[in-house]
């Protein structure tokens, strides 16, 4: 009986083992290029999902009941951080209740710690618009940053589930091979554009500009957040045709009506990039084929 006892003890504790490494961890994100980028690395070990998606301007979400069941649920929360997400997470957080996933604790990761961030203003008031006083939080267009991104995710994962740590540094591995080959490609296709100037709508491109050597000249807002208005307009296509710019870059949830009036007088394209992940209807499943996508629209406009 004690023999029995002992075997039926063990093949609980088995069980209960088996039961445990067989449960996903739950991940929630605040962009989609965080989900994608945490699938790349945590592969059936992980559940993910997004609370903004690609198609949205990742400032402004509306909150929604369904979110605070995913934040409730979550083993761990990746943030942009920089507060790009102030206007809408942390009323979330706070309702949510669970306090596994609030900043300082393990299961809150804020991306932007382990990155190169760019446009850090040295003092910040209002007539400047919305300005990021923390720096400009659309690092992850830079592949540099995705990789350091992953990285982050890598250390995240294993820390929360150390027996899965060799299957997520594997995954890790797999990913840096894969974008480094993807990495060669995009750089041959934008070398005969170095140096370029470009016209963006909104200052969501800097660490994309800067990795593939385009000259952002100006801006469709005349400040951040704020709209174009007629002044400005005028002023930026004498700007434009000056210095013969070929393309205007624009985000997809932004009116095309003013750009594309700039475009038809300056004789460039306006071209719809896709800041994430999931942004266009097919093409951006993930990271790699988001990149894909835009650089092979750009360039298109840069060869006319």
């Amino acid at each position: 009986m004690k023999r029995i006892f002992i075997i039926g003890a063990l093949a609980s504790l088995l069980i209960g083992a088996n039961a445990q490494a067989a449960e996903k961890l739950k991940v929630v994100t605040s962009i989609q290029d965080f989900a994608s980028l945490t699938k790349e690395v945590g592969g059936d070990r992980v559940d993910v999902m997004s609370i903004a998606k690609g198609y949205q301007d990742p400032h402004f979400v509306e909150p929604k009941p369904s979110y605070l069941l995913l934040l409730r649920n979550a083993d761990l929360l990746e943030v942009v951080g920089l507060e790009l997400e102030i206007g809408w997470l942390p009323p979330l957080l706070d309702q949510s209740r669970n306090n596994r996933i609030r900043p300082g604790q393990p299961g809150y990761l804020d991306l932007s710690n382990g990155v190169t961030i760019l446009d850090k203003p040295s003092n910040v008031n209002r007539s400047m618009g919305d300005v990021h006083p923390l720096g400009n939080p659309h690092y992850w267009l830079d592949p540099v940053n995705a990789v350091r991104i992953a990285i982050q995710i890598q250390q995240k994962l294993s820390q929360l589930r150390p027996a899965d740590a060799p299957y997520f540094a594997q995954r890790l591995n797999d990913f840096k091979i894969r974008i480094n080959e993807a990495n060669k490609r995009w750089l041959a296709t934008m070398a005969p554009f170095r140096g370029a100037k470009v016209v963006t709508y909104h200052n969501s491109w800097p660490n994309f500009a800067k990795y593939f050597g385009l000259d952002v000249v100006g801006y469709v807002e005349p400040k951040p957040g704020v709209p174009p208005s007629p002044s400005h307009t005028f002023d930026l296509i004498q700007m434009m045709k000056a210095n013969k710019v070929k393309a205007i870059l624009m985000e997809p949830y932004f009116d095309a009506k003013t750009p594309q009036s700039i475009a038809e007088r300056t004789d460039s394209t306006l071209v719809v990039m896709y800041p994430s992940v999931g942004g266009a209807k097919s093409g951006t499943d993930d990271y790699i084929s988001l990149f894909d996508l835009n650089l092979s629209n750009l360039v298109k406009a840069l060869r006319k």
